[in-house]
């Protein structure tokens, strides 16, 4: 098969169409078809040797992005805290640290990943989350990170009483409930009163009088997170206005204020990047940073989704296609329990054939999985060009929230994962087998 230099970019810079001349075979005309590649790696190859479901990633759109967000800041104090949820792969969490990242956790388990990838990495570590509990709290506490998010007056009076009876000084920041609507899927909306997350602005004051003086644990932050997939810039502004605020009024009652924690929460357009990557970040630090002028500050970011997704692709064959009254569903080896994005938020994810011919009719057709329940699909009424079995599909913006959220559902053995850097790659996850799901189970 010889290989041509033509390219075209889905996912720039790691993933794009290359065109190929090979010969008439399975269905597609010689000289018309080109081939998704992750960088020099032919997605066809790589779903040979490691079979499907496959997750895979860029290493380099994940380094590109992060240059590009870090950049975007500037002189700017700030370090960026990539959010473990997102993807907690620990070879990708290893790679960010090598870039100069830190973490924002939200359980031990999080923490203990990324002391496993990088032990040095502690002391750039936020914990969040509102149900830290006392062994998490002791396990960060010996760690030695950076600051604990404090999410309700209860939750501080264990960590004062514990840091004191480990004698171990750490420093802490109030999650301030901005108020503020994100305009984002509700269950991913954080910063409004009726949700779960922070303490209400107007009592913030008091956790803060609380610490003044404490021998370990010291008032050194402010913290705010309003929600995840944002696409517009003008909440963040408003809620940094607002704890810009706060933060003025700490440092005149005394408090040695260092740290603003802005959270995390910039989407992604999952239908392809309307705007150039650059433009937007742009955008998006000049919203964050105008309240914090002049106040003497260091920026904490928690980019998880925005640095990470875009840079993974789920790789799937498809097993059988079908009617039922009209009704086309093409069935795949990928299911919810492997993305359960779709399923859960009704989440958009454009899927590409791996193979491109433009000589095959498009069809509206329902992607679907084997799992055993009715809302196990990637796609529903998307228009495909047609596929036969044994075709490969690709998922793309899958690299947040798709392992991590990945379940054994049906006994079916989580996906392996893949790296890939260049012509390089790297098994960063085994597929799971059955002895790997019974393991723990006593029969």
């Amino acid at each position: 098969m010889k290989r041509s230099t033509t390219q075209d970019n889905v996912r720039p810079p790691g993933l794009f169409y290359k065109s190929v001349t090979s010969k008439k075979s399975a269905g597609y005309d010689s000289g018309k078809v080109s081939v998704l590649h992750c960088e020099g790696k032919d997605l066809r190859d790589l779903g040979q040797t490691h079979g499907t479901p496959l997750y895979l990633y860029s290493a380099q759109t994940l380094r590109e992005r992060t240059r590009v967000l870090d950049t975007a800041f500037g002189n700017f104090p700030h370090t960026l805290c990539y959010a473990v949820k997102a993807n907690s792969n620990i070879r990708l969490l290893r790679f960010l640290a090598r870039m100069g990242c830190g973490f924002d956790v939200v359980s031990g388990g999080e923490l203990e990943r990324v002391l496993r990838a990088d032990k040095r990495s502690a002391k750039r570590v936020v914990f969040s989350g509102v149900g830290k509990t006392r062994e998490e709290i002791a396990l960060a506490l010996r760690s030695g990170i950076l600051l604990f998010n404090v999410e309700s007056p209860a939750e501080l009076d264990v960590l004062l009483e514990t840091a004191s009876q480990l004698r171990i000084k750490t420093r802490m920041a109030v999650r301030v409930n901005p108020d503020v609507d994100a305009n984002t899927h509700p269950y991913i909306s954080t910063g409004l009163r009726q949700h779960k997350f922070g303490v209400p602005l107007e009592e913030a004051h008091s956790l803060y009088s609380r610490v003044a003086g404490h021998k370990y644990v010291n008032a050194a932050g402010v913290s705010v997170h309003i929600g995840s997939q944002i696409t517009a810039v003008a909440p963040f502004g408003e809620a940094m206005a607002r704890v810009a605020a706060l933060v003025v009024q700490l440092k005149a009652a005394g408090f040695g204020i260092r740290y603003v924690d802005a959270g995390g929460g910039l989407g992604i357009s999952y239908e392809g990047e309307s705007t150039d990557f650059g433009t937007s970040v742009k955008y998006y630090a000049r919203a964050v940073l105008k309240p914090l002028r002049n106040l003497d500050v260091h920026l904490l970011l928690e980019p998880g989704r925005v640095l990470i997704g875009p840079a993974g692709v789920l790789l799937t064959s498809v097993i059988y296609t079908k009617s039922n009254r009209g009704k086309d569903f093409v069935i795949v080896d990928a299911g919810m329990n492997d993305l359960l994005r779709p399923a859960l938020y009704q989440a958009h994810h454009e899927i590409v054939p791996v193979v491109r011919d433009d000589s095959r009719k498009k069809t509206t057709v329902d992607v679907v999985g084997p799992v055993c329940e009715a809302g196990d699909f990637l796609a529903r009424d998307r228009k495909l060009p047609q596929v036969e079995s044994g075709d490969l599909l690709a998922v793309l913006d899958a690299g947040a929230y798709g392992t991590a959220q990945a379940s054994n559902y049906n006994t079916r053995g989580r996906p392996a994962e893949v790296l890939v850097d260049g012509t390089r790659t790297k098994l960063i996850r085994h597929r799971e087998s059955f002895e790997d799901l019974v393991r723990l189970e006593e029969f």
